[in-house]
């Protein structure tokens, strides 16, 4: 069955971040709970498809990371118009965009900054980690080194995300980001990069977790709404973010 196979995959893939991974994710949770303690923001910005929904806000996670979000509506409400809206760009390809993101954000040197893109090869994406990274920001990629390797960057500096940031966490997945091939449709199916990057982000936000303990910082971390006294907990966690920033 296609499903099966798409299990074994999975899990090949899985257990490739876990034995290659495994460095970078250490030496990127002591560098990020390093900030933390001395007061800076963790910033997650994610052009595809897990990590906005998945590594913000869950329980079980850290309070401390927090969603750079950027909503763009254009409202013209006129009749048909042939030939309207052609040739349409998205924001990751506008160049200076970067700049606009960064002067309405609240990042400020020293922060940490993660991006996710799986082919890592838009301009925006490689843009905001080059020029975060001058302000002296901490920037990880979590992306597909093997995917963007094929890859030609759109960005002037010739670099893509792996190549732009200062820690990059593979998600190992591979080009076209597919894992079950199947001959009657003449393509592959089942992306891997999703799952892949949760398991990632959670095993970044463990090790950063214990990092911190370890510092004897306790971080706040967010319980179910459904769990007794939550309300009250995620609270007290959430005033302490506030006045420590983890």
């Amino acid at each position: 069955m296609l499903m099966d196979q798409y299990f074994e995959a999975m899990k090949g893939v899985l257990a490739k971040v876990e034995t290659t991974q495994r460095d970078a994710i250490e030496k990127t949770a002591e560098e990020i709970a390093q900030r933390l303690a001395e007061g800076a923001a963790w910033h997650l910005l994610d052009t595809g498809h897990m990590l906005m929904f998945e590594g913000v806000g869950r329980t079980g996670g850290m309070m401390a990371v927090r969603p750079i979000k950027i909503t763009c509506e254009i409202e013209n409400p006129v009749r048909y118009r042939p030939g309207a809206s052609s040739g349409a760009v998205g924001y990751d390809s506008i160049p200076g965009f970067a700049d606009y993101v960064i002067g309405r954000s609240s990042i400020v040197a020293s922060d940490i900054v993660m991006l996710g893109s799986v082919s890592g090869y838009n301009y925006f994406p490689v843009d905001l980690a080059l020029k975060t990274r001058e302000m002296g920001c901490l920037t990880v990629a979590l992306t597909s080194v093997e995917y963007s390797s094929r890859l030609t960057s759109r960005h002037p500096s010739g670099k893509r995300l792996f190549e732009a940031c200062e820690h990059v966490l593979d998600n190992c997945t591979n080009y076209g980001d597919t894992l079950v091939p199947v001959e009657e449709l003449g393509q592959a199916i089942c992306p891997a990069s999703g799952v892949s990057a949760s398991y990632i982000m959670w095993a970044l936000q463990s090790t950063v977790v214990e990092k911190l303990l370890a510092m004897g910082k306790k971080p706040g971390v967010y319980i179910s709404n459904h769990m007794p006294d939550a309300a009250q907990i995620n609270q007290c966690g959430l005033d302490q973010y506030e006045k420590k920033g983890y």
